[in-house]
């Protein structure tokens, strides 16, 4: 049973930390994570040495040229790995399945800048007739079964029994790119998490359609990165936290979210909540002034919350929009709090029939990553896999 507000699998993931770092060198401690990324002579100067795989795309001395061999390399156990990227283009899909601590570092001498990252993983894949699962760039989930997307408004059935899967993954100072078009032609992720918890530093995010998809019993936390896309750019039926991070329109079609609820046992808070974050045209040519809808709801319960968030003169002026056939009602959760700039037309929102302005009280349950983000079990305060340094 979890003790005085830990959960039990919060402590599993400490427990591990410990042990796997107890030489003294720490993923948590920034000081000894930039050590580790800065290029050096021997690429593993300033990394832990025994935990530590190093990859690169254009030495013929490197044991790894691509990431997905370095991640099939690790034994599926549940100890801590790092994964040391140099700079460069890596065209592959990574697929991450196991369930000890995983974390993948890029090569960088600006740590602090993610505009600065000079690692790129990059595919091109369009979902088509088949299930968006196979076209994502980065995939971390425990089995295909976990990651598929399904279709209609309920999604992919999960077999029960279906393991839980990385119960600490992290990506700092990484690009992940779904290039299939040049504009929104279907569903193509840079991103897809379930059955696991995952964290993303420093880390952006470029595709056109569905670029980020946390599925069922996903819990994703991004931090100082940037989300590029054009039409639903975060969309499943987990818990994403987005915090500090560049949203970055590359047009407008659908909404920025648009989210699958779950009916569970318990009480859930699955859903995408956007927090202290600045929602932009990509560029300055791109002519989209009132037209980019905040979000619109996959099924009526989905969830989406922009909380103190710059929004530019992109966004429709009534904030959220529904779906046709119309899919809100009681259940759906489309709102603000507090957001700001030439986006937020006060008029506009006032005459709004699918967003919701909350107020403090009824913010305050959803205003921090450890009263949203639950264990499978639905217990909450599972924030024992973000990093507190970034």
């Amino acid at each position: 049973m979890a003790r005085n507000g830990f959960s039990l699998q919060s402590l599993v993931i400490l427990f591990l930390s410990l042990l796997s770092f107890a030489s003294g060198w720490d993923i948590g401690n920034k000081n000894d994570r930039h050590a580790c990324q800065a290029s050096s002579r021997n690429p593993l100067d300033g990394c832990d040495q025994q935990r530590t795989v190093f990859v690169d795309v254009v030495s013929v001395n490197s044991k790894f040229t691509t990431v997905q061999s370095a991640v099939a390399s690790l034994p599926n156990n549940t100890d801590t790995y790092v994964i040391l990227i140099a700079s460069g283009n890596y065209t592959e899909q990574v697929n991450v399945t196991r369930r000890g601590p995983t974390y993948l570092l890029g090569q960088t001498t600006r740590p602090n800048d993610q505009s600065y990252n000079t690692v790129n993983i990059i595919w091109a894949a369009i979902a088509g007739t088949s299930d968006n699962a196979y076209t994502s760039t980065l995939t971390v989930a425990p089995n295909l079964n976990a990651s598929l997307t399904g279709s209609g408004t309920t999604g992919f059935a999960v077999p029960a029994g279906t393991p839980f899967g990385c119960v600490d993954f992290r990506t700092y100072n990484l690009n992940f790119i779904n290039d299939y078009a040049p504009y929104s032609d279907g569903p193509s992720l840079a991103l897809s998490i379930s059955y696991a918890n995952g964290g993303f530093y420093h880390t952006g995010f470029y595709s056109y359609q569905d670029t980020i998809y946390v599925g069922k019993l996903g819990n994703a936390y991004f931090k100082n990165g940037e989300v590029a896309g054009q039409t639903d750019f975060f969309y499943g039926f987990g818990t994403a936290w987005v915090e500090q991070t560049s949203i970055a329109l590359r047009s407008c079609g659908g909404g920025i979210t648009a989210w699958k609820g779950t009916n569970t046992t318990f009480t859930n808070k699955y859903g995408v909540y956007i927090v202290d974050s600045n929602v932009h045209a990509a560029n300055s040519s791109l002519n989209i002034t009132g037209k980019c809808a905040l979000g619109r709801p996959w099924n009526a319960q989905m969830r989406a919350i922009f909380a103190r968030t710059y929004l530019d003169k992109s966004i429709l002026s009534t904030g959220y929009i529904d779906w046709s056939p119309s899919r809100y009602s009681n259940w759906t959760l489309q709102a603000e709090y507090k957001n700001f700039g030439p986006g937020y037309n006060v008029t506009g929102r006032a005459i709004a029939k699918f967003d919701v302005q909350l107020t403090d009280t009824e913010y305050a349950p959803y205003s921090s990553p450890a009263q949203v983000f639950q264990t499978p079990e639905g217990t909450f305060g599972n924030v024992g896999w973000i990093d507190g340094s970034v």
